[in-house]
């Protein structure tokens, strides 16, 4: 495919004209993939604080502070990247999109607001703080689908595309849910454990109801992106990745169900197995629109910036990479297992 869409554009491979949008784009989907999953058990959990115990609530929230910090840059660094290596697609993206990014950076404010307010509060404050970010939560769980229900339709407008994103805004609430509790299974032990795995069970069917009504409005929305599902090899990965969602969601059902029949054991697997759905869930997204950023009228290399442009920010980029990589690798290496009470310190006489 590579080949053929250098040669339809007249530049060789090795031209960086051809390969730089390409690196950036996939920059851009690690970016992307990267704060969905590393921000989105955050988002599950505080989705879920609204639901829990009162008694339970800080506890999640406590959950979370190693990674508050990590988690916020996530959105920024995207939009960053973006506009500086797609300024031409930024007008058209963001113009369509303007609304919905508004009520996410409300849901973002308001999240990161509650959170330090709820650390700062007088006790009798701290409740409604921690409500405050549980309803942030669930705002920007909610816009991320209505964000993704546009980008599938092509930014078009009316009665049953606004009633989709209702539906995509619903069931990405329940995705990210998902992966929250499915993060405390790992994570917690006793009630808060046996909850999770409630709550897991619940939102899962609605993850999968959310995949598969994205990916028919996209096919029928969009005949070239069907026509491109339905051809030689490409027809083959799309059925090997339709035949991994199924069945990831069939065994995350199934490792549900028998939690809830026989044990409240801990287990990384729910856990890992959503992280696939994710994964599967978002490469599928970006194998559909390849290579363009507006389906069948921007591609990738009509909305780059200039070479200089593009050098400059691959300068950039090659500073600052490794620097993320250890930083993320240093503050996420303990987010997986069972948790672990601070030690207490040790008493001088």
């Amino acid at each position: 495919m590579i080949e053929v869409l250098a040669n339809a554009m007249g530049l060789a491979i090795t031209d960086p004209v051809f390969w730089m949008p390409l690196v950036f784009l996939g920059l851009f989907f690690i970016v992307v993939l990267a704060g969905t999953i590393l921000d989105g058990f955050d988002i599950g959990v505080g989705s879920l604080s609204l639901i829990a115990p009162a008694s339970l609530r800080p506890r999640m929230l406590s959950l979370l502070s190693p990674w508050r910090d990590a988690n916020e840059y996530w959105l920024f660094l995207g939009m960053v990247l973006f506009f500086c290596a797609f300024p031409y697609a930024w007008e058209a993206v963001m113009g369509s999109l303007y609304l919905p990014l508004c009520g996410l950076a409300l849901g973002v404010l308001l999240r990161s607001v509650s959170f330090e307010m709820r650390l700062r509060a007088p006790a009798e404050l701290q409740a409604k703080w921690q409500v405050a970010f549980g309803v942030g939560s669930v705002i920007t769980a909610f816009v991320h689908g209505v964000l993704l229900a546009k980008v599938v339709v092509s930014f078009n407008s009316g009665a049953g595309y606004f009633w989709f994103s209702i539906f995509m805004g619903l069931c990405s609430v329940a995705a990210y849910a998902l992966l929250g509790a499915s993060w405390l299974i790992m994570r917690e032990a006793g009630e808060l454990r046996a909850r999770a795995v409630r709550w897991g069970s619940v939102t899962v069917r609605w993850f999968a109801a959310g995949a598969i009504a994205a990916s028919v409005v996209l096919a029928l929305a969009n005949p070239g992106v069907l026509l491109k599902w339905s051809e030689g090899l490409q027809r083959v990965i799309v059925l090997v990745l339709w035949g991994a969602l199924l069945l990831c969601f069939i065994s995350l059902e199934m490792c549900l169900q028998r939690m809830i029949n026989s044990s409240y054991r801990t287990t990384a697997l729910p856990f890992m197995l959503t992280l696939i759905v994710f994964v599967a869930v978002m490469s599928g997204l970006a194998f559909s629109f390849f290579p363009f950023l507006v389906l069948d009228e921007i591609t990738i290399w009509d909305a780059a910036a200039s070479l200089p442009v593009m050098q400059i920010v691959g300068g950039v980029a090659v500073l600052i990479i490794p620097i993320m990589l250890l930083f993320n690798i240093w503050v996420y290496k303990g987010m997986f297992g069972l948790s672990k009470p601070p030690e207490p310190p040790e008493f001088r006489g």
